[in-house]
């Protein structure tokens, strides 16, 4: 497709943090652009302040007349939005052009130098320091989190340099057109639309086949490529890493040079393997090592990945997007390490039916890590309830003393009650607009 000859684009899931991204990078372009999304969010109300029409009501009368026009609309929706949607139905049924949101990520990559990102764990947080690396060299990013350094989940560059989250979900990672990529993780996930881990694992080489410059692969995956590891033998390895005034300081073995005294502030080992998939993509493609050092250095993460909500003597809180049985093991593991003489509370809001179902025994085993567990309703998002697969019966599978449901109207009662200095707060539903609404009661209810 030319997008060059689209003037006006219509987003159905518009609020979602990869349309949106999406959605500014076409108004950035000079497209009409507007959309629909269930609910009203802090993303969707930076859309409307930028002048991008976005309304709530799935109602064919809300959808403006200039996006009613088939020979120059383009419709992108999500596969998170329900197959009855009105407006997406109108549009299927009356001939327009309507695409997912990957396809369109697809047209973009074939025009330009693509950097990809997959794996099941970290896409976001390496995509996003791969961004702010190459930003300099004018690429643009499109993320699936807020950038703290950007504030914004697309850093606008020019057309010929990009870099893509490529999301294993739905296979939408095989319309990109990669020419540098990295895999991050291919542990089992989304078993609701592969049936078993040997066919999620299928995908991931399929996408792997694509790579037309340079495949990066972390250590241990079954995958050819160029490995990398922290502490570990591989072609780019993380070596003699301490931490000084909570900073990592470490060293880069590359296939050329060693480079040293890098210095990198997001906690947990699984973070130095972000920074050092990006550096090496970074490095392959050609940037000075002392440019990535600096990059590293200024990095300062993203939005809901291990985010200090609050940070005083008396409490910590923090804020984070895990919602994986591998992903809540890695933010213990970087809590332990960071906060080693402290006790730990945490929250989880468990996300679909399905993986609450497909991985309850990891999830248990992971949460029992925490001397304190309060488990939140599960957050359906695009799912219909599985009889018997609740928050109650993933509780029941906890191996922890203290431990119970909560709701967000107990959350600020229940932090204070706990003997948890450091408070983690985890899951990929609405629990983030919870933490939002939960921190300034927390600011005056400090525990003293």
């Amino acid at each position: 497709m030319n997008l060059k000859e689209i003037h006006h684009i219509y987003f159905i899931g518009i609020g979602g943090i990869g349309m949106s991204a999406l959605a500014k990078y076409f108004h950035k372009n000079g497209k009409k652009v507007g959309g629909y999304d269930k609910t009203a969010t802090k993303i969707t109300a930076t859309l409307q302040a930028s002048g991008i029409h976005v309304h709530f009501d799935d109602s064919i009368e809300n959808i403006p007349l200039k996006f009613q026009q088939k020979e120059t609309t383009l419709v992108v929706f999500t596969p998170a939005i329900s197959k009855e949607n009105r407006e997406l139905n109108f549009f299927q049924c009356n001939g327009f052009k309507v695409k997912k949101r990957a396809e369109i990520l697809g047209d973009i990559t074939q025009n330009s130098f693509c950097f990809a990102i997959a794996g099941t764990h970290g896409k976001t947080t390496i995509s996003s320091i791969l961004g702010h690396i190459l930003q300099p060299y004018h690429a643009t990013s499109f993320l699936g989190g807020i950038s703290k350094n950007y504030h914004s989940n697309l850093i606008l560059g020019n057309d010929e340099v990009s870099v893509i989250e490529a999301d294993e979900f739905d296979r939408s990672f095989l319309t990109l057109s990669p020419n540098i990529a990295c895999i991050s993780s291919t542990d089992a996930d989304h078993l609701d639309i592969f049936g078993r881990h040997t066919e999620l694992k299928q995908s991931f080489q399929e996408f792997a086949d694509k790579v037309t410059d340079q495949l990066f692969v972390a250590k241990g995956i079954d995958i050819e490529g160029t490995s990398y590891a922290v502490e570990s033998d591989a072609d780019y390895e993380v070596q003699k890493v301490i931490i000084e005034n909570g900073n990592y300081i470490f060293n880069i073995k590359t296939p050329s040079e060693l480079v040293e005294h890098v210095m990198f502030a997001l906690p947990g080992k699984h973070n130095l393997m972000n920074a050092l998939a990006a550096f090496a993509m970074a490095h392959f493609y050609g940037v000075p090592s002392q440019n990535i050092k600096e990059s590293l250095r200024s990095f300062k993460g993203v939005e809901r990945r291990f985010s200090y909500r609050i940070k005083t003597e008396s409490l910590i809180l923090i804020d984070d997007y895990a919602h994986h049985p591998t992903e809540i093991k890695a933010i213990h593991q970087a809590v332990e390490e960071m906060y080693p003489r402290e006790k730990y509370l945490v929250i989880f809001q468990p996300h679909l039916f399905t993986r609450t179902q497909d991985f309850a025994e990891e999830f248990a085993k992971s949460l029992s890590k925490f001397d304190d567990v309060k488990i939140l309703e599960i957050y359906p998002a695009r799912e219909l309830p599985i009889q018997g697969v609740n928050s109650e019966w993933l509780l029941s599978k906890i191996n922890s003393k203290n431990k119970s449901m909560t709701s967000e109207e107990n959350l600020a009662s229940d932090i204070q009650k706990s003997e948890a200095k450091i408070v983690v707060m985890l899951g990929a539903g609405d629990i983030g607009m919870m933490v939002d609404r939960l921190v300034p009661q927390l600011h005056f209810k400090e525990k003293v």
